[in-house]
Formats: C-alpha cells, structure tokens, sequence
C-alpha cells in the first residue's frame, strides 16, 4: 500500500471504484450500512494523481504518531514487523470504523478521519497486509476484536478484503 517514498506523505485516499490494483475480493457492512459496491481499491497519497476510473466511493484518513505502546515496546515490534507493500503480502483488508458518541466522551488523543470535517463517514480508516498463509491468523485476529469490550462502542464498521493484482 504504501511505498518508502509515500511514506512521509500522512493524508491518503482509498478509492472504490473501477481502477487501482486491489481487486476487491468482499466488501461487507459488518455494523451499519456498508459502501456502495467497488470492483477495485486505489491507495494514494493526497498528493497523488488518483488512479484513473469511475470512483464508487472514497475514504480520506490520515496518519498519526503510533499510541498506545512505550517506546521500548515500538522499537521491539519495529524490528519483528515487515512494513507494508511487501510482494508477499497479495492479500489486505480495509476496515473503516464509526465510533458512537459515547466513545468520543472518553478522553482520547486520535488523529484519524474525524478531524478532517463533518463530510467523512468514518472515524478510522484500519489498513493491514498479510501474505494468503497469513490469512487465517488474520482471522483469528478479527474475531477477537469483535469480542473485545472496545467494540461495543462501534456504530458502524465495513470489512473489505482485497487481493493485490500485479500488472
């Protein structure tokens, strides 16, 4: 998804539509009403020229400082985890979450989708990569998110699953 170039780039563009080298494999409101149907996914920097083709629908977010980890436990997972858009990794699920308005009453640091006006249906734009023997800890992964007391406070969360086609 994102290249050592793009990297230093924080404002992205997900596009569903008919051009972008992610063929959507599935695309499924899990909480709340999904987005329209898309044949594909393109991910570019703001500042890019955004793939040509029709556009169904697209998400803008933003990335921030990690949180949540001390530095010591960023440095230890930095050094176990390959970073994105490795040729491996041909499958990545997009997973866009609207949190309710209890949530925000929680005191919080983000710096996501929310900030950037009221025009964007999500609060969080969730990005992961992984190599198909990958996918069923991926799975696991999901499922014991969904579980998780954080996730009663989701009003409405998309899963969409797509494979990487190289031209």
């Amino acid at each position: 998804m994102v290249t050592a170039t793009a990297s230093v780039e924080r404002l992205f563009n997900f596009v569903g539509g008919t051009a972008g080298p992610w063929l959507v494999d599935r695309l499924q409101g899990v909480t709340g009403e999904g987005p329209s149907l898309a044949a594909r996914l393109s991910v570019s920097a703001a500042t890019m020229t955004p793939a040509p083709g029709t556009a169904a629908w697209r998400l803008r977010g933003i990335t921030s400082n990690e949180r949540y980890v001390m530095r010591e436990e960023k440095n230890l997972l930095v050094s176990r985890q390959e970073g994105l858009g490795r040729a491996a990794s041909t499958r990545a699920a997009l997973i866009p979450i609207l949190k309710t308005a209890a949530w925000w009453a929680i005191a919080r640091r983000l710096f996501h989708c929310r900030g950037l006006g009221p025009e964007e249906p999500f609060d969080f734009l969730t990005w992961f990569e992984y190599a198909p023997a990958a996918a069923p800890a991926f799975e696991e992964l999901v499922i014991a998110l969904r579980a998780s007391p954080e996730w009663k406070f989701v009003d409405r969360e998309v899963d969409i699953r797509l494979i990487r086609e190289y031209s």
